[in-house]
């Protein structure tokens, strides 16, 4: 059976993609960790002993990172409706992070305390129907704010992903009410062609 040419276009595309190269030579799972390592360099997201909750975390890269990051003294909670194979340092709740018993396992997980930080890197099984799909996206990023705005603790950021389109600028403004400083990232391993971007929210406000 041959291959549809849209299939074919994606397999060269990743022969020929670098970011795909270093992560196949590299421990990572996926090539989405360099977006995360490019904004963290730029906005320092790490320390050692941090609390951070990962939403969508299947494969693993950005958990796999995180951990380093944070060290055993920290703590990654990886959540996705997507099996996950372990990850030293890591625990995974597997699961809709939307349903209570899956929010109960999140908060049980943080034994009392606070997140530092929340990640997303959530995005919606793509139909074609551009509307639809954009209406989905930004049901996953107000879903990672909403719990970002329950488990952080003051000062705490939280990072999503978004899709350029309509329902973003109120997101942002939203965003405003919450935390001080709303920033904007597009690393460069997110392909040009892509209307992903990042939001970065800092220093959260009860």
């Amino acid at each position: 059976m041959s291959k549809r040419p849209s299939s074919t276009r994606w397999l060269q595309r990743q022969k020929k993609d670098p970011y795909v190269k270093q992560a196949q030579q590299s421990e990572y799972r996926s090539r989405a960790v360099y977006k995360l390592k490019e904004i963290d360099e730029k906005d320092h997201l790490f320390r050692k002993g941090q609390t951070v909750i990962d939403l969508g975390a299947a494969p693993g890269s950005w958990s796999q990172y995180v951990a380093r990051q944070v060290g055993p003294q920290g703590k990654v909670i990886a959540i996705d409706i997507l099996p996950l194979d372990s990850i030293d340092n890591v625990l995974f709740i597997k699961g809709d992070f939307t349903e209570q018993a899956i929010y109960k396992q999140c908060l049980y997980s943080l034994d009392g305390q606070n997140a530092d930080l929340v990640i997303s890197d959530m995005a919606p099984n793509i139909s074609g129907i551009k509307s639809s799909d954009q209406a989905r996206s930004m049901h996953l990023a107000e879903t990672a704010r909403d719990l970002a705005c329950q488990v952080l603790r003051p000062g705490g950021d939280v990072l999503i992903k978004i899709f350029e389109g309509e329902g973003v600028t109120e997101f942002r403004q939203g965003l405003k009410e919450h935390f001080r400083q709303i920033l904007t990232r597009k690393p460069r391993a997110s392909r040009d062609s892509s209307r992903e971007f990042y939001i970065l929210a800092r220093t959260f406000r009860c």
